[in-house]
């Protein structure tokens, strides 16, 4: 392949979109400058930003980033499956459409506006990706390079954010007389940290406050800094480094991706790179360059990406699985993982007292932590994102399977202790994070199919008939539904164990009793 003339090509995407209505606001100038018949809708299906996103997806794997990895996998048909050697390692042929990870998840991340953390080893492509993403963006190759930020053990805040001018500083009588010299990446819509845990501690505070909160501040100066999509890049996983990583700052991002080895096959490759000088990020096609509007856009068709219901009932029983801790605290309220940690007392001595679980079932019991709601938010946002870049008008259960180990691959804190890993074969999810927390979905799907929830949800029915409001309700109905409350704990107390499903449906019992208890005695305070 002759890389000089083909790699400005953008062939079409192979994705075949399904048709979706889009949820357009009502426009009154729009209906009044084209009529109530408008003809560019149908061009609009042709041309839309989706398929913009998957042409960029499919030129970045085709020429500019020798990713001969599909980790991402779908299939329209029963796949065909080998295994290979003593270990009885399985390699799977996906029958549809499958994707790199390392390519999708910064494209995906560039228009979310999320913070994706890439990790691997030095020279595997980690910084060149961030400065492509910042390329599509719309940015210069020389303004995205000199707008990345290379931690370094001597970097200060204001390295990092900027510097007072120094005739300000002497002649100011307060430091609202001060003004600052802002360095301009903060101004940038796309934002790359390089090797981020080189940064010292006190810097990485800093760094939190742009990060978390969109802002920087020194000498009580603000500056205000736009949504932007994060890349930062860590050579070890375990966010180790010169510098330990703060946990704050690690909580804050949202995905993270590893860099995959090189395969040798493909040094063919790379040497007529270096043959013909070629430079990807120095030549992407003005076709996937995204302006900021595009952006935004792309960020509003994605929020209208439909989560159906009983995909959103399968996640809160699979979030529901972690966060209970029945022997960490004595109100029920209380009995958390999160209580355990503000203790400061090791995890072990609690959970050594964790009795009368099959803990080998117990989802709980490998990790050592829960999930927070940014954690959630973050997996319902990209996995929205996801079926949107395939062109889907809904998320599918596919879509959330994929994108819940990489979101939670920094979330979860895993137990080596568990019971779990001792089971043949499966100590290899120590070290394999992602396949880890595919299997723990995967082991929760299957727990929610053998209960039956789609159809057998008490606690869910009980929930809708809340929903529908309690405006009109008599004393009496609302009586009558705090004994159907009342018997449905009844009925979930005979149960001799209680995993984390089942907390969550009790302080959800719990909720609903006390709202009707409280407009019951309203109801009959005003007659």
């Amino acid at each position: 392949m002759d890389r000089n003339i083909t790699s400005k090509k953008v062939s079409q995407s192979p994705t075949i979109p399904q048709k979706k209505e889009s949820r357009k606001k009502f426009d009154i100038a729009q209906l009044v400058e084209e009529g109530p018949f408008s003809v560019s809708s149908s061009e609009s299906l042709e041309t839309g930003l989706d398929e913009k996103l998957r042409k960029a997806y499919y030129w970045i794997t085709n020429y500019a980033i020798i990713t001969p990895f599909y980790d991402i996998e779908y299939n329209e048909k029963p796949p065909t499956r080998f295994t290979i050697g003593d270990l009885k390692t399985e390699i799977v042929l996906p029958s549809g459409q499958s994707y790199s990870s390392f390519v999708l998840l910064p494209l995906l991340t560039l228009v979310v506006r999320g913070k994706c953390l890439l990790v691997g080893g030095p020279g595997r492509g980690k910084t060149a990706s961030a400065i492509l993403m910042g390329v599509i963006a719309g940015y210069s190759l020389k303004e995205i390079k000199r707008a990345i930020q290379h931690g370094q053990p001597q970097m200060t805040i204001t390295d990092l954010i900027g510097n007072p001018l120094p005739s300000d500083l002497m002649n100011a009588k307060s430091t609202d007389e001060i003004k600052i010299s802002w360095r301009k990446w903060l101004g940038m819509r796309v934002k790359v940290i390089d090797e981020y845990n080189r940064i010292p501690t006190r810097t990485q505070s800093a760094l939190l406050t742009i990060l978390g909160d969109n802002y920087a501040e020194i000498f009580d100066q603000i500056y205000e800094c736009p949504d932007a999509a994060w890349y930062l890049t860590a050579n070890d996983d375990a966010g180790g480094g010169t510098y330990q990583v703060i946990e704050a700052l690690r909580d804050r991002i949202d995905i993270v991706v590893k860099a995959l080895h090189f395969n040798t096959r493909f040094i063919k490759d790379l040497l007529q790179r270096v043959e013909e000088n070629f430079k990807p990020e120095s030549m992407v096609p003005p076709e996937i360059i995204f302006s900021e509007k595009e952006i935004e856009s792309i960020s509003e068709e994605i929020r209208n990406i439909e989560f159906p219901s009983n995909l959103r009932r399968r996640m809160e029983f699979f979030a529901s699985q972690f966060e209970f801790f029945e022997s960490g605290g004595e109100q029920i309220e209380y009995k958390t993982k999160d209580t355990v940690k503000l203790s400061a007392v090791d995890f072990a001595y609690f959970n050594s007292g964790d009795q009368g679980k099959d803990r080998k079932k117990d989802l709980g019991s490998q990790t050592k932590n829960g999930l927070s709601v940014r954690a959630i938010f973050t997996c319902i946002n990209y996995a929205k994102a996801l079926a949107y870049f395939r062109g889907e008008s809904s998320v599918s259960l596919d879509d959330l399977s994929h994108i819940l180990p990489f979101v939670l691959h920094d979330k979860l804190v895993q137990n080596p202790d568990s019971p779990f890993f001792e089971e043949p074969g499966y100590n290899v999810y120590k070290s394999d994070r992602i396949s880890w927390i595919r299997k723990l979905f995967q082991l929760s799907c299957s727990e929610y199919d053998r209960l039956n929830l789609d159809k057998a949800d008490n606690v869910a029915k009980l929930s809708e008939l809340f929903e529908q409001g309690l405006e009109g309700l008599t004393l009496s109905q609302t009586k009558e539904r705090i004994v159907a409350i009342e018997k449905e704990v009844e009925a979930i107390s005979k149960q001799r164990k209680i995993y984390g499903h089942v907390y969550d449906d009790l302080l959800k019992l719990k909720y609903l009793h006390q709202r009707y208890t409280n407009y019951g005695m309203w109801v009959e305070k005003n007659g």
